[in-house]
């Protein structure tokens, strides 16, 4: 496992490997002037793809690099304002 992430390197890949196919999908779906609401459908379905892995990484992250041995802050201000950041960034899309 690599940097204390649930999910191997190789399970990490697979699964954004099938994100890019699922985004791959939606761009044919555009060019084949597919319902746009189906469209639509296939997007929220990609970014709640995505947004599973972000948060899997996000929960090692704090499980791993801020409370064990991962090399994160050490001062909890600074774990929660890295922490916090990070979540901070995965809203603001």
């Amino acid at each position: 496992m690599a940097r204390g992430y649930t999910a191997t390197k190789d399970q990490l890949t697979k699964r954004l490997n099938r994100i890019e196919g699922q985004v791959r999908g939606i761009n044919k779906m555009v060019e084949d002037d597919r319902y746009c609401m189906d469209v639509l459908a296939q997007i929220t379905a990609a970014r709640n793809a995505l947004d599973k892995v972000a948060l899997g990484l996000l929960d090692q992250h704090a499980r791993h690099c801020l409370i064990g041995d991962g090399g994160g802050p050490t001062d909890p201000d600074d774990q929660a304002d890295e922490l916090m950041a990070a979540v901070g960034r995965m809203l603001s899309r």
